[in-house]
């Protein structure tokens, strides 16, 4: 299945944290804190401006990103677990 944002949109596909500790202590699921970083799926077509014509986002399919703790819609596509957010909704871009 194809997700394709509308708008300022993007599809993101969070990025899990580390289920063990460097001391060895595995976290159960309900103890973990939501992720806040992620991999951008798929960006939606941008905004209008006053005339009509399309503002770009700044971010691309592929970029690393974080973003706001409990921002977005959280969907689950073929088992996997994606959010939908703003683009004013992300903080900033990994750059590695």
């Amino acid at each position: 299945m194809k997700l394709k944002p509308l708008g300022s949109r993007v599809v993101v596909e969070p990025i899990d944290n580390e289920e063990v500790t460097a001391g060895g202590i595995v976290i159960p699921e309900t103890a973990k804190e939501k992720p806040q970083k992620g991999h951008v799926m798929s960006v939606g077509p941008g905004d209008r401006d006053d005339d009509g014509k399309r503002i770009a986002l700044d971010v691309e399919k592929g970029d690393v990103v974080l973003f706001a703790k409990y921002s977005g819609t959280e969907i689950k596509v073929e088992g996997k677990k994606l959010l939908i957010l703003r683009e004013s909704d992300l903080l900033a871009i990994v750059e590695e």
